[in-house]
């Protein structure tokens, strides 16, 4: 009982030595980097409206930094304007602008090294190499924050929301655009992305590389230029997100490659150059998405196996499914699928005959992309509606056999 009330005392004791400093043109103290080097642990900082050229701030100890009316803090376009080390710290409320471009050192607006339990909150980052890169952190909270970037190219252009070897991440409501990819993932594990909107980006509206027990759900990612990529993870949850608008050769709402393990449900995926693309990708549960108006829905390639596609939707998608190997050591069962045409006899809402979702000109077009100038012509039609007759180049075993005859809701 003793030891407790003298961990209370200290503790209290603490909170009240703790000081509020105001920073401002018309205050005592008119420079962020000179409250920071006179506060101590626990206190406050108020800034000011106003605009800040502070150069390169480093910040180590634990206080909370909060802006009034998202005051400017200037990068000049040469520096790298705050970078942070140590834990229970929160920077909310600023309005970071112009920070320098360096290939070599990553430069960021906020960089977060060897941290723990940092909140980053309504932040707005402009004209950023990155905007927030958190390496070696736990437990980082980035939230309610605007970012928008200079787009020029991938090589001259950093990531919104950078993390690498980091845990238990939560990466909430954020407005990101024109960055290198939005939000990237790294050896970041048991995290999640939730609420977010990444688009008009270089290359990914998220990238995920070698991050495990992840979840992202109810995010838009839209009109960037190669969609999204999962890659090399295990056991990502990715729910009720939208993957929409995302053109282009390389285009993907998202791109699969050696993901195992890992759910995909109540997604939708509009208007895509390809819905899902999967390579060397196993024991993936999708189910309960939607594909409209895609190019293609799904590509599954041959190198992958155990994974189920069920009770999804596929709607005006040019090609629903296409595959470049003849065996397929995957499950559908139960979608439905706009281009069925056959019945149901005795009425148990399942059609009773099976459903090949891969036609034999998607079969050719894999093989041969020219071809595509002979999309829709009277030759392609007839010869599909041969090959759905009479079997002989589609693969024989990918075949929905209870295809769903109404609409999944």
């Amino acid at each position: 009982m003793r030891i407790l009330l003298s961990i209370l005392f200290i503790i209290l004791a603490q909170l009240c030595a703790a000081k509020t400093w105001v920073i401002g043109a018309n205050q005592k103290i008119r420079s962020l980097k000179e409250a920071i080097s006179l506060a101590k642990d626990g206190d406050t900082l108020l800034v000011q409206p106003g605009v800040y050229k502070e150069g390169s701030m480093v910040l180590t100890k634990s206080l909370t930094i909060i802006g009034q009316q998202h005051p400017v803090i200037e990068g000049e376009n040469k520096y790298e304007i705050l970078q942070v080390s140590g834990r229970n710290i929160t920077i909310k409320g600023l309005h970071f602008r112009n920070s320098g471009y360096s290939a070599l050192n990553d430069f960021a607006s906020v960089k977060l090294v060897d941290c723990s339990h940092v909140l980053l909150e309504d932040n707005i980052v402009e004209n950023a190499y990155f905007a927030f890169h958190i390496s070696n952190t736990s437990y980082p909270t980035v939230k309610n924050n605007r970012i928008t970037g200079s787009p020029a190219s991938e090589q001259l252009t950093g990531n919104g929301i950078h993390l690498w070897k980091s845990n238990h991440a939560l990466i909430e409501n954020n407005y990101v655009r024109g960055h290198r990819d939005g939000i990237y993932f790294e050896f970041v594990t048991e995290s999640t992305i939730r609420k977010n909107t990444s688009e008009s980006n270089i290359r990914y509206g998220l990238h995920f590389m070698f991050s495990n027990d992840d979840t992202y759900l109810d995010n838009t990612f839209r009109g960037n230029g190669a969609g999204v990529a999962v890659m090399y993870s295990r056991k990502v949850k990715m729910e009720r997100n939208h993957f929409e608008h995302n053109w282009g050769p390389s285009a993907y709402g998202i791109l699969l490659k050696d993901i195992t393990d890992s759910h995909i449900s109540s997604n939708i995926f509009l208007k895509n150059t390809v819905g899902i693309h999967m390579e060397g990708s196993s024991r993936i549960n999708i189910r309960q998405n939607t594909f409209r108006q895609n190019g293609w829905a799904i590509k599954v390639q041959a190198s992958c196996d155990d994974n189920k596609f069920e009770r999804n939707n596929f709607l005006s998608n040019s090609f629903d499914v296409s595959t470049n190997g003849t065996m397929v050591l995957n499950l559908f069962n139960e979608n439905y699928w706009d281009k069925y045409e056959g019945y149901d006899m005795n009425k148990d809402g399942f059609g009773d005959v099976p459903y090949r979702p891969v036609s034999m000109y998607s079969m050719i077009v894999e093989q041969n992309p020219t071809t595509l100038l002979l999309f829709r012509s009277f030759t392609v039609t007839l010869l599909d509606k041969a090959e759905r007759a009479i079997p002989g180049i589609t693969p024989e075993n990918l075949a929905d056999q209870k295809p769903v005859m109404k609409l999944i809701k």
